[in-house]
């Protein structure tokens, strides 16, 4: 866990401590969570923005998806859109382990693989810290929300006030 102590993400959410209850840190090495956290975080907050466009915003002009129900339209999509996310969820990973050959990070602590607006090396260590810390505390809260939308969605009644009819009905 020593390797642990190190990171960004010991705040007042777990005591400012190391949070492992079941101990898997001696399985996985520490820049490896780290990274994994990070991409699951990413692809949570998606997912969460995605979860509730349709029903805020409708949907696209589709002939094949005509339902607001997420699950409902993933069910629904034409395989070739799967083909194409596939595909770009693939480049996306390319584009990461290319720029990590290449010495760059994705985790922020270091030269961006991605940096269109060339801003990040003009930040301060501080704002950079601030920065990666925001990103892995929505992340988190973000992943807990998605499974929060998926358990409600799947056993009606589980995740208070995301019941039919409730305050934050889905």
């Amino acid at each position: 866990a020593s390797d642990y102590e190190s990171l960004v993400g010991m705040d007042v959410e777990t005591g400012k401590k190391f949070f492992d209850p079941w101990e898997l840190s001696q399985w996985i090495p520490a820049e490896h969570a780290r990274k994994a956290e990070l991409a699951n975080g990413r692809s949570a907050m998606l997912a969460t923005v995605g979860w509730f466009w349709p029903k805020f915003f409708g949907t696209f002009a589709s002939d094949d998806v005509t339902t607001t129900d997420p699950i409902e339209a993933v069910m629904q999509a034409d395989p070739q859109w799967w083909a194409q996310f596939i595909v770009l969820c693939g480049v996306a990973e390319f584009v990461k382990y290319q720029g990590e050959l290449e010495g760059k990070s994705y985790t922020g602590d270091g030269e961006p693989v991605l940096d269109w607006t060339k801003t990040w090396s003009k930040l301060s260590d501080a704002k950079k810290e601030d920065i990666r810390l925001r990103e892995l505390k929505n992340g988190r809260l973000a992943m807990l929300g998605i499974a929060s939308f998926f358990s409600a969605h799947f056993i009606p009644g589980s995740v208070p006030a995301l019941f039919e009819g409730g305050p934050l009905s889905l």
